[in-house]
């Protein structure tokens, strides 16, 4: 009996992740209020009426694109922040982990990008719960740094979100830079990598 139930309960959550799947191939080339549900089903092979054994609607099946596609950041992040060195070399090691995540993670990167500010609304609220998890852990982490002595809260958590919306923009930049030659992907990594510096001088000035 439990092994049959055990059965079951995989293929319903590889029909799941495969709705997902055929969702976020759907969603390269248009907006998630413009997708059908029939669309996604028909990708998978199942009939319609399967895909509410799953999600609610397709701004359900959004939501939960959402924790997928930010959830694969949080290591990303975890890194970056909690890497040694100088600052200079800590922004170079983050550009470099952006660039590596936008070439693993593309269709992601695109569907957050777009979704952020798309017409979507529990989408776009689930998006911006999740950068402010993400500034939470950057702000913990500058907590810790010893540049951070005397600075509030507040200050931290602009800072904080300054920096993930750095690294969002950053990632922006290397998925429209994909297709292009190896010179123009080393522009934008240069590019990122000053802005990340301009944000770092700003910091180490702060307080004075």
């Amino acid at each position: 009996m439990s092994h049959t139930f055990g059965i079951r309960q995989a293929q319903k959550q590889k029909t799941r992740q495969s709705l997902l799947d055929a969702a976020l191939a759907l969603l390269e080339e248009q907006s998630l209020s413009s997708l059908g549900l029939r669309e996604v089903t028909r990708a998978v092979g199942v009939a319609p009426t399967a895909f509410y054994r799953h999600f609610r609607s397709t701004a359900d099946l959004g939501v939960a694109l959402v924790e997928e596609a930010l959830g694969s950041l949080h290591p990303m992040i975890r890194t970056i922040v909690s890497s040694v060195g100088d600052s200079d070399q800590r922004i170079e090691r983050a550009v470099d982990l952006i660039s590596r995540h936008v070439e693993t993670h593309p269709a992601h990167v695109r569907f957050i990008a777009r979704e952020r500010h798309g017409g979507v609304q529990s989408v776009r609220e689930a998006i911006q719960d999740q950068l402010a998890r993400f500034a939470e852990e950057v702000k913990v982490a500058l907590t810790k740094d010893p540049v951070s002595e005397g600075w509030n809260d507040d200050d931290l958590l602009m800072l904080a979100n300054l920096y993930v919306d750095q690294m969002l923009m950053t990632a922006s930049l290397f998925l429209d830079s994909l297709e292009a030659p190896e010179e123009e992907r080393q522009r934008v990594a240069q590019v990122a990598t000053r802005q990340m510096r301009l944000i770092s001088i700003g910091r180490e000035h702060w307080l004075d």
